[in-house]
């Protein structure tokens, strides 16, 4: 890049246009809903490029902080973001610009389409809210105001869950919302805990200041058990299946591959930031909430297979992969190792899973039904096959994939640092994964529809405007791991955010 655009990127504060264009964007599409659709494919890509350009500029320059308003911690709001964050940050616009776009391709379908109902007026206010309670998530640098942006992001989520009007949606949704007040209370009793104790929000001072009392302990445990209860950790997931099985595909899409990863980012920049190096945190934590991962993915992973709808299939998909992402919690210890795994593994499971459930959307609309029993019928467009098989690579962590990367330097990790049945435990959820998205690819190009065309535009002219975005998505998951080393040179850029 030449140094007069990194001069005009650096005049700009993306981090700022991140957070108020989505806002103003979705004040906007309330006020005009005749105008929702292209207010919010603009407000989203403007959005994303902003993203994009912060992201290079950590890369580039080091981590971000500003002083809203130059009031600075404690009395005042702080802004911060590291390589961590970054990468959180960048995959969360560009897949929630995809997602978006998507919606305003497919909204103008008939009005017969059983997920029409997404590009109604309402998905747009709801979707921009997220995104901003999204980007100011990853910018938050107290333990309030991640508590804020964490509410902005589940109360945006529920609306978006319910938008499809299906009872068995709505009755999702309202469990979704018990369960988010319940977490949101347990996480603020913590935030309470640690201000009486130590009168500072801030995570950097926090840090300074905090030591191992029974106040803090306990702070850590509910702030955490919170935080995995948001994350649909096992055996916390319960609500996860029926919200995201039931929401219309692009909703389905969003809550995997964006919402379930805020809450596990804040338990990953507490647990980094705060309890693990202030010596709160102990080891018997990190090896609870591993085991409950290992858990995780194994039940996961065996309800996918056994799972009779394609949209179930794919959500207790996203309960085994999260559990991959709390097994790194007790390898941190061991070095840099697991935190890029989690990275790697976050970002190709976000790209992936929601390329999933866009392509669940054309499954329904070509076969009326996402019954597993249905898949092998003639109607079922090639491209929904294709972007299905692309998104499997990544998922079961096949090379050249991001997921197998993720993978791979999670089980170096575990078989340096940890003992071995976390070595197991990733192996044992691998081979589920494989035999659950076998046994759809199995179904997809099963030998009596061998002789059926398999075109990307099958059907109707309308096919490729639900074909494109999914199958795009797909590529990127596998794409993620072609980057070379650049994404794990990105997660080291600051250790901390202080």
């Amino acid at each position: 890049m030449s140094d007069a655009a990194g001069a005009l990127l650096a005049g700009v504060d993306w981090a700022a246009v991140a957070i108020l264009t989505p806002l103003v964007g979705g004040a906007a599409a309330f006020v005009l809903p005749n105008r929702a659709r292209a207010i919010g494919v603009a407000a989203s890509g403007a959005t994303a490029a902003a993203a994009v350009a912060l992201v290079w500029l950590i890369a580039t320059g080091g981590p971000y902080d500003l002083a809203v308003g130059g009031w600075s911690a404690p009395l005042g709001i702080r802004l911060a973001a590291d390589g961590l964050s970054a990468a959180l940050l960048g995959m969360t616009n560009l897949v929630g610009a995809s997602v978006a776009v998507h919606v305003a391709l497919t909204g103008r379908a008939t009005k017969n389409d059983p997920e029409a109902g997404v590009a109604a007026w309402g998905f747009w206010p709801l979707w921009l809210l997220l995104l901003a309670g999204l980007n100011a998530l990853y910018l938050s640098a107290d333990i309030f105001n991640l508590y804020v942006t964490l509410e902005m992001v589940g109360l945006s989520a529920v609306g978006l869950a319910a938008l499809s009007g299906k009872a068995d949606a709505f009755k999702a949704a309202m469990r979704y919302l018990l369960v988010g007040i319940i977490a949101s209370l347990v996480y603020l009793l913590g935030v309470t805990l640690l201000y009486a104790q130590y009168g500072v929000l801030d995570l950097a001072t926090l840090r300074q200041v905090m030591i191992p009392a029974p106040a803090t302990q306990l702070a850590m445990v509910a702030m955490l058990a919170a935080l995995a209860m948001k994350s649909a950790l096992f055996p916390l997931h319960g609500w996860l299946p029926p919200a995201h099985g039931n929401a219309t595909a692009p909703v389905s899409a969003l809550l995997s591959a964006l919402v379930v990863k805020a809450s596990l980012y804040i338990a990953v920049r507490l647990w980094l930031d705060l309890f693990e190096p202030t010596g709160v945190g102990a080891g018997a934590v990190a090896t609870v909430l591993g085991i409950l991962g290992a858990c995780a993915v194994l039940w996961g992973g065996l309800q996918a297979l056994i799972a009779k709808r394609l949209k179930l299939v794919v959500a207790y998909s996203t309960v085994a992969q999260v559990g991959y992402l709390f097994m790194c919690f007790p390898l941190w210890a061991g070095g840099r190792e697991a935190l890029t795994a989690f990275v790697y593994l976050a970002v190709a499971h976000a790209f992936a899973k929601s390329a999933l459930f866009l392509a669940c959307e054309q499954v329904q609309r070509a076969l009326g039904d996402d019954q597993m029993s249905s898949l092998s019928r003639p109607e079922l467009p090639g491209a929904v096959k294709i972007t299905f098989a692309l998104a499997a690579v990544s998922l079961v962590g096949l090379p050249p994939s991001g997921g197998f990367i993720g993978k791979w330097l999670l089980l170096d990790s575990t078989l340096l640092h940890g003992p071995t049945v976390w070595t197991v435990a990733v192996l044992c959820g691998t081979l589920l994964s494989a035999a659950a998205m076998a046994r759809v690819l199995a179904r997809f190009f099963a030998p009596e529809e061998q002789a059926v065309a398999q075109d990307l535009v099958v059907g109707d002219a309308a096919s490729w405007r639900f074909s494109l975005t999914p199958l795009l998505l797909a590529a990127a998951a596998v794409g993620i791991g072609l980057l070379g080393a650049w994404p794990a040179e990105l997660v080291n850029v600051g250790e901390t955010v202080q």
